[in-house]
Parts: structure tokens; C-alpha cells; sequence
């Protein structure tokens, strides 16, 4: 593409929402979750018909480049190490520092490493557009879905002023962030018309850095440790923060494009639901399972087997670890529920809490 593009990949979260298959040393983005490879193999491999592996930046914790490199075959040098887990805002200040210190006028598109999108072509097409109207009109672009269900875990936007877009595509000024309505709020958005945003961004990598120093002097005053060559000094002075709030909040230069792909976000078990046939009764199960007077359950067995007698809308978990059993009702507040276990269960040997990380 000209201008150049680079991608980075969002893949620094410990996925505690899907304990106890996720752990620190193997989160979500190393699972099997949308296909039979892990979540981020399937994530590169979606970019890899837009950009060479040398303009891929894989953005991560340090005790996860090894296993991510395992993962997808990866040299060391498509990594940019979070040093510390600073949330969205500071590392993707990094890697837009980074991009625009080695190609000036670049494209940066970032995407998050456990997302479903199908099908390719078409993500790859709006993608395309999304880079020809950033470039053009020097915006900071995300990627909005028109919403299938008033979700209360996705923010929304809410579309403002038309812009011209390359033909086929609508882009439009955003009107608005919301952050995780209520149920309420969620229905009453779809009919109003507002969008999901996805997360996927696309700005020029200068433009960018340019509304950082102008919108969020607590993330910008730290990158003079980057000209000097310490990474380390930026996660360590950088405020905590993500880049909806940092930049997208604050800045009148935020547009979006909307999607023409079936897009979610492995988020949370639920999604695991969404994305994968039940049988007769509405279960989804993974493994060897064996249910007998069972509806409506999510029955995953990682390791050993499962029978289910006479249950419904549970959510059972099986590792060689620990088992879970919940309500699936309860799942969406796993995390929570993860604040009040010892340790040793979440991983053993591991001495960490649901807190030890983001995402």
C-alpha cells in the first residue's frame, strides 16, 4: 500500500474471562477459540495478504514472546515489549513512536490478537478503505459493526457528520463514545442507530503522536525516555491508561468506518457460545463430553472427560488443573469471582491474582 502500513497486534491480556483454560503463562490469545489455531495465529494470518511479517509489530508482555513466538513462527524483532502493563493508550504510543522514528508518514493499523472476523476478503477491503480515508483526511479512524443485540460488554458509538469514503465503504465523524451501557441503554441504541466499535484502528502513525501531545500530556510527556533509548523509563513514568480515553475521548479529529464482516469479541465463554454449534438442546460443548437431560450449557472438557446429568445453563469448565462450574448466568462476572480464590488455583506456582495483568 502507499503510504507505507504497518500493523501492530494487541497482545499483552491474561484473559482471565476465560479461566480456567486461560492463564497467565497460557491466555486467551494462545487458545484454539475460533478455530483449530490459536487466537492470534488467526489473527496474523488475516493481515498477512496486507502487509510483509517485517511491518508486523506483535505487542506483548515479555514472559509471553516466547510463547507467542512458538505459536506463530515469529522472529524476535516483530516484538515490541510492554515492559510494564500500562493499558492500551501508553503502548500504542510506543508503537506509533516507533513506526513513525523508522518509515515518516506510515500508516499504523492496530488490531487485538482475539477477535473473530470473517469473511478475510471482506476485512481486508475495509481495512484498505480505512487506510486510503486516514490518509486522506488525516483522522484517527476505528472500525465500527452495526449491533446484532443490545450487548452491555461493548462500547458504542454514535455516528456523526458524514465524510466521503472510497466507494462501497460509509465513513463518518464519531458523535459520540459510550462505554458498557445497561441493558436499556444497550436496546435503545440499536434502534437510534449507534455502532459497536471494534477496537481496530487505523491513523497515520504522526498524526497520532500529534494528538497524543496534544490531548494526553501524561502518556506524551514520557516519550522523551524512547529518544533516549529506555522503554523501560516510558512504562514506568507513562500514566495507566487506555487509548479511548487518552486520545479517542478527547480528540475532535475521530472518525469511523463501518464494518462489512461478521465481526466478535472473544471476550468472555459466552462468545465461545455464539461462535460454535449446539446440539438439540442448546448446548455448546468442546471435548469429550457427555450430557444426558441437559439444556442451554457450555461444557468444555480440556483434559479428562464430562457428564452432565440433568442440568441446565451451566457453564463447566475442565482442566488438568481445576474445574469450574458456574451459572451461565454468573460468567460475566468470572473475574470477579477469580479475586477471591487462592493463588494456586489460578496457576500453579504462579502467586498471581486476576490483577497481575490486564485484559
Amino acid at each position: 500500500m502507499n503510504p507505507p502500513v504497518w500493523v501492530t497486534i494487541l497482545a499483552g491480556g491474561a484473559g482471565h474471562r476465560f479461566w480456567p483454560m486461560s492463564t497467565p503463562a497460557r491466555p486467551k490469545q494462545l487458545l484454539p477459540l475460533a478455530s483449530s489455531r490459536p487466537l492470534i495465529a488467526d489473527t496474523i494470518e488475516r493481515v498477512s495478504g496486507l502487509v510483509a511479517t517485517e511491518r508486523l509489530r506483535v505487542l506483548a508482555g515479555e514472559g509471553l514472546v516466547e510463547p507467542i513466538r512458538a505459536a506463530t513462527g515469529l522472529g524476535r524483532e516483530s516484538f515490541l515489549v510492554e515492559t510494564r502493563a500500562m493499558g492500551t493508550g501508553p503502548v500504542l504510543a510506543r508503537a506509533a513512536w516507533e513506526i513513525a522514528r523508522h518509515d515518516p508518514g506510515a500508516i499504523m493499523i492496530s488490531l487485538h490478537s482475539d477477535h473473530i472476523i470473517e469473511p478475510v476478503h471482506a476485512f481486508r477491503n475495509v481495512v484498505g478503505a480505512a487506510v486510503e480515508t486516514a490518509r486522506r483526511e488525516r483522522l484517527l479512524l476505528t472500525v465500527a459493526v452495526p449491533p446484532d443485540r443490545p450487548e452491555t460488554g461493548y462500547g458504542y458509538i454514535r455516528p456523526g457528520e458524514a465524510l466521503d469514503a472510497p466507494t462501497g465503504h460509509r465513513a463518518y465523524r464519531v458523535g459520540a463514545f459510550v462505554e458498557k451501557p445497561d441493558s436499556a441503554a444497550a436496546a435503545r441504541f440499536i434502534d437510534q442507530g449507534y455502532r459497536w466499535n471494534t477496537g481496530i484502528f487505523i491513523w497515520a502513525a504522526g498524526v497520532f503522536l500529534r494528538e497524543l501531545e496534544r490531548c494526553a500530556p501524561e502518556v506524551a510527556g514520557a516519550l522523551t525516555h524512547l529518544e533516549r533509548g529506555d522503554s523501560a523509563a516510558f512504562f514506568e513514568e507513562t500514566a495507566r491508561i487506555s487509548v479511548d480515553k487518552a486520545v479517542l475521548e478527547r480528540s475532535g479529529r475521530v472518525a469511523c468506518i463501518d464494518a462489512a464482516f461478521r465481526w466478535d469479541d472473544v471476550g468472555s465463554w459466552e462468545s465461545l457460545a455464539r461462535n460454535r454449534l449446539s446440539d438439540a438442546d442448546g448446548n455448546v460443548c468442546e471435548g469429550e463430553v457427555h450430557l444426558s437431560g441437559s439444556e442451554g450449557n457450555i461444557a468444555v472438557a480440556d483434559s479428562g472427560r464430562l457428564a452432565l446429568f440433568g442440568v441446565e445453563d451451566l457453564l463447566v469448565v475442565q482442566t488438568g488443573h481445576v474445574t469450574l462450574v458456574m451459572p451461565r448466568s454468573e460468567s460475566p462476572r468470572l473475574k470477579d469471582y477469580l479475586r477471591k480464590l487462592p493463588p494456586h488455583l489460578l496457576e500453579p506456582g504462579s502467586g498471581r491474582g486476576p490483577d497481575a495483568a490486564s485484559g
